[in-house]
């Protein structure tokens, strides 16, 4: 008779241990405490979903254990998932920064595919079945995977029950933090130009020191800033945070100008420009928004037409390192991914078999893995599923 698995979670990693396990023969009961599966896969890239990368590697990854990763993504990585896909007639577009997408462009071709096939292959689904018991359920099956996900995303069902599983068997957590998230400044001029998006160069600084560098869209909001820059350094923000380190950035709005350039290109307007406002000289570099919000930091009247060497200089470089203090992250609810959870030298790397407990299995996001933005952490997801399954069925 074949091996009884149970899953929890049809998210990502879920969803694909369960099609990596009936494809071996056995026989898979996957519980989903949602009315359906995959509803972060379906949010995922804006709608796009943004699959996994082609290029992966160990540095793309933050854990208390960094190197836990690395047997996973050997052995299924870029090349096998690929693979993978196309035998079920889900092809990828590869962008050339290496981004993974499904071609249709449709988070919703993957969600509809990965539940078909794990229908076809016999998968048995309860949706809208929360797990709250592991031990009863780890009596009834042979194996049980916990896929549950992490706190990231609560409105889609995020939480911390996989955490409270592994903590039943004596595993301990690493205190988790929202990841790829928004973050909160402590800024008098932020909300005033919410909506406001522009390509700028931002640079974390944990203890007043540099600690990273990222160019891409900044978006200010009501409570601070968003965009793609953001997300790339919240992170190592957001773990600052957790230890009540001093976090504040850096904003370069004009990445392209070095002070000097600048000064001289803001007097040359005025020069030629005789009758030209302060802002409407600023104007013809930013957002209006973010123009007077310059101009308010510096305490300038936006109609002043006097503009010397030393108020250029002033406004160039406030425009090119425009200071501001992290306060908090927009919160778990906000946060594409969650970092901590579930301490991986409790789990066994090449199986993701839990040392405290036989034929349990932990994968994806629930453990303290976390990867940056641009697929990583599918990659990880579809990884840890099909090491995790691989183990079940030979084991």
């Amino acid at each position: 008779m074949a091996k009884t698995v149970a899953i929890i979670g049809g998210g990502a990693s879920g969803l694909a241990c369960a099609i990596f396990c009936a494809k071996a023969g056995l026989h898979v009961t996957l519980f989903e405490q949602n009315d359906k599966c995959a509803k972060k896969i379906l949010v995922s890239g804006n709608g796009r979903c943004n699959i996994t990368n082609k290029s992966l590697h160990v540095s793309d990854y933050f854990s208390q254990n960094p190197p836990f990763v690395e047997y996973a993504l050997k052995n299924f990585g870029f090349k096998e998932f690929e693979k993978f896909t196309a035998s079920i007639g889900l092809v990828l577009h590869v962008t050339n920064d290496g981004r993974a997408y499904p071609l249709s462009n449709e988070a919703k071709s993957v969600a509809r595919i990965f539940e078909e096939y794990a229908r076809d292959l016999g998968v048995i689904f309860h949706t809208q079945e929360k797990i709250t018991d592991i031990k009863k359920l780890t009596q009834k099956y042979n194996s049980v995977v916990v896929a549950s996900g992490s706190r990231a995303a609560s409105h889609l069902g995020g939480n911390a029950d996989a955490e409270a599983f592994a903590k039943v068997f004596g595993h301990t957590i690493i205190e988790a933090y929202p990841s790829l998230v928004q973050l909160h400044l402590a800024s008098k001029t932020a909300h005033k130009m919410s909506g406001t998006k522009l390509s700028a160069e931002v640079t974390l600084l944990i203890n007043h020191q540099k600690e990273l560098t990222c160019n891409g869209d900044v978006l200010f909001t009501n409570y601070g800033v968003s965009g793609f820059a953001i997300l790339d350094i919240s992170q190592r923000a957001s773990e600052a945070l957790l230890s009540y380190q001093a976090v504040s950035l850096s904003i370069n709005l004009l990445p392209e100008f070095t002070a000097q350039k600048l000064s001289a290109h803001l007097l040359h307007v005025k020069k030629n420009m005789a009758d030209f406002t302060v802002l409407d000289i600023l104007v013809g570099l930013l957002p209006l928004k973010i123009a007077n919000g310059i101009l308010t930091d510096l305490h300038l009247n936006p109609q002043s037409k006097e503009i010397d060497t030393k108020l250029s200089k002033k406004i160039a470089n406030l425009i090119l390192n425009w200071r501001f203090e992290v306060t908090d992250t927009h919160g778990f609810r906000h946060a594409e991914v969650s970092g901590g959870g579930i301490n991986t030298q409790e789990i066994n790397p090449k199986t993701f078999e839990s040392y405290k407990k036989r034929n349990l299995y932990f994968i994806g996001e629930c453990l303290d893995v976390v990867g940056r933005r641009g697929g990583y952490n599918f990659a990880f997801a579809w990884a840890s599923a099909y090491t995790a399954a691989k183990a079940i069925s030979t084991n």
